[in-house]
């Protein structure tokens, strides 16, 4: 491995140049191997945080540094003469060049790579040449170390779309403790590859509930809290509440979103488009019916606590067992009213609970009841007008 600085460029840069092996995989994806002082590696690559740009699209996709969990790698690293044979994930840019060596293949190659050369431009933190898809912590613990010079194997694929970036970081991640909200709000963002079966069935939900939260005209327009959201913010609703009564709706065959799903699918595909209607229609006649308790604090109205939501959208089930898919608000709003005299948002008891408005917790216990609690209030209002 050396530094060179590039002839080839209209500004002179430096490069680090070091020996590789290419091959191809995916869609003819350039994937190479090869080995990187750990020091080098933050000088090649930038870190791409997720958060969201002024116009409210995702940008990045890694978590925040954990800084407990670098000063742990830095204090291994320090302790001298160390194995570290984890591979850092580089998604890099179509600037790096390899030049295959010359010469002919040993004898038994199984011709599954060639060897040769690859250079990687020096750019300026935020412009660099590369992206660390798996390996941030690990890649900033090397940049602090004493020993910079410990060679770190590296393995990085040629792509430019961040959307293939963001993919290959959920999967690789997959496994590890990656924080459920941020995996849920990457994976609306990720193109149409082959996902794992689990994942493949989170990523209507999640784009679903991406789709709440950005979409002017929705009742949860920036209500909801995302793994992006940073500082300040008008969020009060937990992405995951939604998440959960998306994907129970789903897969309950009387479900109000189920008719929408791909006929023997998982939910990883069908209607999202019909799937979102029923959800703005729906959530709309809740905010129209309850005003007094709609966009506050869970702290100061249970029907924006994840417990309320999940109830509420219990109920969405039952309406919708006895509306057409494409009932307007105002009639959703008539059969939500029906619940009105039963329901304690803001203040009182919940007299079929025994269970003052704000001793409702989020628990499985206190969700099932107050589900049955909404369901039975619905279904008696029916049973009187008949």
């Amino acid at each position: 491995m050396r530094l060179s600085v590039s002839k080839n460029m209209s500004s002179a840069r430096q490069a680090l140049v070091v020996r590789a092996l290419h091959t191809t995989q995916g869609t003819g994806l350039d994937v190479y191997a090869f080995f990187i002082k750990g020091g080098d590696i933050v000088r090649v690559a930038d870190i791409s945080r997720i958060h969201r740009d002024a116009t409210d699209a995702l940008q990045g996709f890694q978590r925040p540094e954990i800084r407990q969990h670098v000063k742990g790698i830095v204090d291994y690293l320090n302790q001298g003469e160390v194995l570290f044979p984890n591979a850092i994930i580089l998604a890099m840019s179509p600037e790096v060049k390899f030049a295959a060596s010359r010469g002919s293949r040993p004898t038994g190659d199984a011709r599954v790579s060639e060897s040769g050369t690859l250079t990687l431009p020096i750019y300026d933190e935020g412009r660099r040449v590369a992206w660390i898809v798996d390996g941030q912590q690990r890649s900033i613990a090397l940049s602090q170390a004493q020993h910079k010079d410990l060679a770190v194997p590296v393995i990085g694929f040629v792509s430019d779309k961040l959307s293939v970036q963001r993919e290959q970081f959920i999967l690789v991640n997959k496994a590890k403790p990656l924080p459920t909200r941020l995996i849920n709000e990457l994976l609306p963002e990720t193109a149409a590859i082959v996902l794992p079966r689990d994942l493949a069935a989170r990523k209507v939900p999640a784009e679903l509930v991406n789709l709440l939260n950005q979409d002017p005209a929705s009742p949860f327009h920036r209500l909801v809290k995302r793994a992006s959201d940073r500082g300040a913010s008008d969020a009060i609703v937990t992405d995951s509440a939604l998440l959960s009564l998306i994907k129970s709706s789903l897969s309950t065959p009387l479900g109000a979103l189920a008719r929408f799903k791909a006929v023997g699918r998982e939910s990883s595909s069908g209607d999202v488009e019909g799937m979102y209607r029923i959800l703005t229609t729906y959530w709309t006649a809740v905010k129209t019916v309850f005003p007094d308790s709609w966009g506050k604090d869970p702290k100061r109205s249970r029907l924006m606590h994840s417990t309320g939501l999940l109830a509420m959208g219990m109920l969405m089930d039952a309406i919708y067992a006895r509306l057409a898919p494409d009932a307007n608000v105002d009639a959703v709003q008539r059969e939500i009213e029906k619940v009105v005299p039963a329901c304690r948002w803001t203040k009182g008891t919940w007299e079929t609970l025994g269970l003052a408005w704000n001793e409702i917790q989020n628990t499985p216990q206190h969700v099932k009841k107050l589900q049955d609690a909404l369901v039975r209030a619905y279904a008696d209002s029916n049973q009187s007008e008949k």
